[in-house]
């Protein structure tokens, strides 16, 4: 597995060797082992998946600690652009934004680690989002930045009239207004 830096302290590309042949392909999307001699030692308790439509944006959210969450996101089928956002204030890169495409084709991986908010955005015409978390959902630590917040100048890629969110989703705060704890 190839290991990519971002510019953000671990913020991490994990690209899958890939076999592909007539028959189709095989990968391996998860081993401990070969993470760990990366220098990746996570121990993940808990798989989600979602399964969204065009233009279905979630996010952006986050936990905060002492429940804050590391992940490890793919797209199982389709496309999506993942957003993260840098909550950490004892980093350079506090309150940028970065946003990588993932998808069925491309196989790439994004491990967000904790301290971020995610999100994410479909392209395609449906999407499965599969991500691993390394603690478990926590209601009472949820929180969320409200996803055009003009601070962070994400470019979601579609126009605002074609994004479907939660009412949540619609009614986080600017980042400037947001309580985290990272």
């Amino acid at each position: 597995m190839k290991v990519s830096e971002t510019g953000f302290n671990g913020l991490l590309i994990l690209m899958p060797k890939v076999i592909g042949d007539n028959r189709g392909y095989f990968m391996e999307s998860y081993n401990q082992k070969t993470l760990l001699e990366a220098g990746i030692d996570i121990k993940f308790v808990q798989d989600n998946q979602s399964s969204s439509s065009r233009g279905v944006l979630r996010g952006l959210h986050f936990q905060n600690a002492p429940h804050a969450q590391t992940k490890l996101v793919r797209v199982l089928t389709g496309t999506i652009l993942d957003v993260v956002v840098d909550l950490r204030k004892s980093e350079s890169t506090f309150g940028k934004s970065y946003a990588i495409e993932l998808s069925d084709k491309n196989k790439k991986q994004l491990l967000v680690p904790k301290g971020f908010a995610h999100g994410f955005v479909v392209l395609s015409d449906r999407a499965e989002v599969f991500y691993k978390c390394d603690e478990y959902y926590n209601a009472q630590a949820e929180g969320g930045i409200f996803y055009s917040d003009p601070s962070m100048g994400i470019d979601w890629l579609l126009e605002p009239k074609d994004l479907i969110l939660s009412g949540r989703d619609q009614s986080h705060p600017f980042l400037s207004e947001a309580k985290f704890n990272f």
